[in-house]
């Protein structure tokens, strides 16, 4: 797992072993941030279950101004601040060990990002409980964005499925907002696509939610 671009291109990233860090596809990831490719320089970043930090750091690489990691695992957070270290990127980060949820309770109010992260264990149902903490505490700017992936599944999607926007539309309902209805319309989906079995979501608050 390699850095793709950027300040530190081609350096090979440190990864954390076990079921519970699953590092996103190079694929996937490339696939990601060419949806996120105008929305990165200058911003401020939060890479919330942030494993081996690939995600974080690769957007300051781009010309993130700052990014914070949180990850709840101890050994995952030392990894995140080897690979910051490692990238010459670590005066642009800020690392710690938490809950998720609580640290987007405690920052509610008190921080905003203009980028956000959101890869945690698949099946965790974590995303869309972020969602809802992110949404009620004000963490997303104004023309902001949230990029989540999660777990499509193994078995094969149909042909008729892949241009089938109503699928998409039902998978993104199950999988990112877990099935809750107003919390999605809080929400647009700027663009959903699959990568194997990963779903890569790109998220915008709608301006009603901010009022």
């Amino acid at each position: 797992m390699r850095i793709i671009t950027g300040s530190a291109r081609g350096i090979a990233l440190d990864t954390l072993e076990g079921e519970n860090t699953r590092p996103t596809a190079d694929r996937a990831k490339e696939a990601l941030f060419s949806m996120i490719q105008f929305d990165i320089e200058g911003r401020r970043c939060l890479d919330l279950f942030a494993g081996s930090g690939q995600l974080g750091l690769e957007a300051i690489s781009r010309g993130a101004e700052h990014c914070v990691f949180i990850d709840e695992a101890r050994d995952a957070v030392d990894i995140v601040l080897a690979n910051a270290k490692k990238t010459k990127l670590f005066d642009r980060c800020r690392i710690s060990s938490g809950n998720f949820s609580q640290y987007l309770k405690n920052a509610a109010g008190r921080e905003a990002f203009d980028l956000i992260f959101l890869d945690p264990p698949y099946a965790s149902g974590y995303i869309a409980e972020a969602l809802e903490l992110i949404c009620s505490g004000g963490l997303l700017r104004a023309g902001g964005r949230i990029v989540c992936e999660s777990d499509n599944g193994t078995a094969p999607v149909k042909k008729k499925d892949i241009k089938n926007g109503e699928y998409h539309k039902e998978k993104v309902m199950e999988q990112v907002f877990g099935g809750d209805a107003e919390l999605m319309e809080r929400y647009t989906v700027v663009k959903t696509a699959l990568y194997g079995r990963s779903r890569i979501t790109l998220l915008e608050e709608k301006k009603e939610a901010e009022e």
